[in-house]
């Protein structure tokens, strides 16, 4: 194993000092990617800084609606704090149903948004990997990928983002709040993650040296009515197959409001918005869920070996538009 230092830290200023100072450092939360990915020899950092002491543990509502929740929030303590299980209840169950319970009392907030892709050709050290080394290929495109990108991807890497919580928070329009030497800033998450195009290995926008603080969920009424469904290859500690972020509110029969955000189909949570356009303003029905699924998923390109995942997707967003529908009439 490389050779590497350890800081830890208990101030934000210090934080950013030090990540400022060597671009070969990483921030240390929960680990549960990070520490595993050096095990592999993925990742190689020069230092660890031990964030996890940082005044960035709270959860608080926000003046007008809305929450602040800090980068170091565990993911049970997100899961379970009552504000968002009363008013984003959909990002709760997204937490809940990811990793163990055991993971989920180490992993944080931060470390979430930043976590790597689970695709093997990148796990694996001895393999070539355009996001682990540029220029090297992409192996998944003519290799094991029934469960890679059916949205978004390029000829340069077609690998999925496994967060769980990010497909939430999609939906939710949350914004990451960030610091840097130079100041403080944010960032959409809609703009957070960066298309692959021809440089999967530059996943997030964050200036160098950023340190996220924490993340904003703006007031969303709808975001209330809202459910997280996933669907993955065993029932427990499994990565999806494709997931589900869905909020709706219908009046008379008609959708007021929807919310999507898709998982498991691309290199970044997935925002619906084309699925959205077309319910927004019409019929609350299984036929109208059904076309609005395929105008969003008409830009799927698939590979041999995951094109179930258009029909799986499909299938998602009219089970989950009908259940909240029925559950508004109730």
């Amino acid at each position: 194993m490389r050779e590497f230092g350890y800081q830890r830290v208990f101030d934000v200023p210090g934080a950013v000092a030090l990540l400022g100072a060597d671009p070969d450092a990483r921030c240390l939360g929960g680990g549960t990617n990070l520490v595993d990915l050096m095990k592999a020899g993925v990742e190689r950092p020069a230092q660890l800084i031990d964030v996890r002491e940082l005044p960035l543990g709270r959860i608080e509502a926000v003046d007008g609606g809305g929450l602040r929740i800090g980068a170091t929030v565990t993911n049970s303590e997100l899961a379970a704090h009552p504000e968002v299980r009363r008013h984003y209840p959909a990002l709760a169950q997204a937490v809940l149903s990811g990793a163990s319970g055991q993971l989920r009392n180490m992993a944080t907030v931060g470390g979430n948004l930043l976590q790597r892709t689970r695709c093997g050709y990148f796990t694996d050290a001895t393999k070539p990997c355009n996001k682990r080394v540029p220029g090297s290929g992409c192996p998944a495109i003519e290799g094991d990928h029934h469960n890679h990108a059916i949205l978004g991807a390029s000829a340069h890497c077609v690998a999925v983002h496994p967060s769980d919580m990010g497909v939430a928070l999609a939906a939710f329009d949350a914004v990451v709040r960030y610091e840097t030497t130079d100041g403080p800033g944010e960032l959409p998450l809609a703009e957070f993650y960066l298309p692959v195009g021809d440089t999967p290995h530059l996943e997030t926008a964050l200036p160098p040296g950023a340190l996220i603080t924490g993340i904003t969920l703006p007031p969303a009424p709808v975001a209330a009515h809202s459910r997280y469904r996933k669907v993955r290859e065993r029932a427990s500690y499994a990565f999806a197959i494709g997931s589900i972020a869905a909020a709706l509110d219908v009046r008379d029969g008609v959708v007021r409001e929807v919310r999507l955000a898709f998982g498991a189909v691309a290199s970044r949570p997935w925002r619906a918005r084309e699925a959205e356009r077309v319910l927004t303003g019409g019929p609350a029905d299984a036929a109208a869920f059904a076309a609005a699924a395929d105008a969003e998923l008409a830009a799927a390109e698939t590979l041999p070996h995951n094109g179930y995942k258009v029909t799986l997707m499909r299938n998602l967003v009219v089970a989950m538009l009908t259940e909240l529908t029925e559950e508004a009439a109730r």
